[in-house]
């Protein structure tokens, strides 16, 4: 039977700390959520791969790997007292990870299948809440929020989402598609969006936050 308490370790130290992570909360939380439990029965002997998983949903749906999961924690700069939104949760992975490290989450997820699995997964976890509704959309009734998270790559970023930032709030997407795409930081001050470039990424795509049909991103 695998170690998937070992695994854990490993993943950490191959993945994670080696890779500019270090902030404590982040490596402790990834250490004590155990992955295996978000991905299908099929899948539990890769939960730690260095990799995006493929949930088996349709369109395709992700865990993406958790370095870039990690750097995206890190570059938000989630703090114990924020009120984080987790968009595109999926099985609620990330969310558990933002759980031990934020005051509350919700995780926003629209396919069925996998709000199931979130819900199941999490269970009832006090500081998580679990949303079923349009990924673009976000929970404006939840929000306003100091940090929101996409958990996937997009194109452009609904104005909706942007709106939902508090004060100081800050929206970390990897904006783009494959190897050209960038983790990118929106930061609300005042009336103004500020964009800063954090890293690369390459990650899946999330569905639904195409641009616009003869866009040149």
């Amino acid at each position: 039977m695998m170690d998937f308490a070992r695994a854990r370790r490993t993943m950490v130290d191959t993945q994670i700390r080696v890779n500019d992570v270090t902030d404590a909360r982040i490596v402790n939380a990834l250490m004590a959520v155990p992955r295996e439990e978000f991905v299908p029965d099929s899948l539990k002997a890769l939960a730690y791969l260095d990799d995006d998983i493929a949930l088996g949903s349709e369109p395709p749906r992700y865990l993406i790997e958790t370095m870039v999961l990690a750097r995206m924690i890190q570059t938000g700069a989630v703090g114990e007292g924020d009120r984080v939104l987790d968009v595109g949760a999926a099985t609620g992975y990330s969310s558990a990870v933002l759980g031990l490290i934020a005051a509350e989450v919700v995780a926003l997820e629209q396919d069925g299948a996998l709000v199931g699995a979130a819900r199941g997964a999490l269970g009832g976890t006090a500081n998580i809440t679990v949303v079923e509704g349009p990924l673009t959309a976000g929970a404006a009734s939840k929000g306003p929020f100091d940090v929101i998270l996409l958990e996937g790559a997009v194109e452009q970023l609904p104005q909706a989402l942007l709106d939902q930032l508090a004060e100081g709030g800050r929206l970390v997407a990897v904006v783009g598609r494959g190897r050209a795409a960038k983790c990118l930081v929106h930061t609300r001050i005042g009336a103004e969006i500020s964009i800063r470039q954090a890293f690369d990424a390459a990650i899946p795509a999330l569905p639904g936050f195409d641009a616009p049909r003869g866009f040149v991103f």
